[in-house]
């Protein structure tokens, strides 16, 4: 705060859709507390710079805000008390990238089942050889268990239930690690083909390949949970 002020400094990345924004929610750090700030893109000291990025659906930007200054009205919400709203739209924004992750995992499965159904080598389906059976019963195993904590953590968040953090990052961790993992070995079984532009797995493989680093890695997710678990044994 400067007066009636509020002045912003830092660096944000990656920005989805900041090229095109006419205004921005920021997240700042207000001595001991979180604040947000709705901030217009034509603000003096904003600069938005392109970036490259592996899904080609999509487009995001670094940020820059250089001694910004807006009106103290600018805030949403309390000026240093938003950390319950932020985490909450979190939850929210979480349990959106799930589902399209899921989703994402679901029509790889589909497209690589039908195909092993319909490719045929040495005059047998491919569907018919014991290894790649393996396989497959691995990847509907993971597509399931994603399913079911996308599930739970959307209900979780719906009914504001204490656990919805802890749930909702535990799916992002678990849909991080083995989407990722589920739509390459959906490439692989697809042969030359599945590295091709020609077929349409090179963009599932993109998009969940860019949410695993949207908004925390599987990483991230994991000390989450253990921070939840933490503070539950603490309370």
């Amino acid at each position: 705060m400067d007066g009636d002020e509020l002045v912003l400094s830092g660096v944000k990345r990656p920005v989805e859709s900041a090229n095109v924004a006419s205004h921005l929610l920021v997240v700042g750090r207000t001595g001991d507390g979180l604040t947000q700030v709705l901030v217009p893109t034509d603000t003096e000291g904003v600069t938005v710079e392109p970036m490259g990025t592996v899904d080609l659906t999509r487009r995001f930007s670094l940020v820059r805000f250089e001694d910004v200054r807006v009106p103290a009205s600018a805030a949403v919400g309390a000026v240093g008390g938003t950390a319950d709203q932020i985490e909450r739209q979190l939850q929210l924004a979480l349990v959106m990238l799930n589902a399209e992750s899921v989703g994402a995992m679901q029509r790889s499965f589909d497209l690589t089942v039908e195909w092993a159904f319909d490719r045929y080598t040495f005059g047998r389906p491919l569907s018919s050889y014991q290894a790649l059976k393996h396989r497959y019963a691995d990847m509907k195993s993971w597509l399931e268990g994603s399913h079911a904590l996308a599930d739970a953590a959307t209900d979780a968040i719906e009914d504001r239930a204490p656990d919805a953090g802890e749930l909702v990052s535990a799916a992002k961790a678990f849909i991080g690690d083995y989407g990722v993992e589920l739509v390459q070995d959906c490439v692989q079984l697809h042969g030359g083909i599945g590295v091709t532009y020609e077929h349409d797995l090179h963009l599932f493989l993109r998009r969940v390949t860019l949410d695993r680093a949207l908004l925390g890695t599987p990483g991230e997710h994991r000390l989450r949970v253990a921070d939840h678990f933490e503070n539950s044994e603490t309370a």
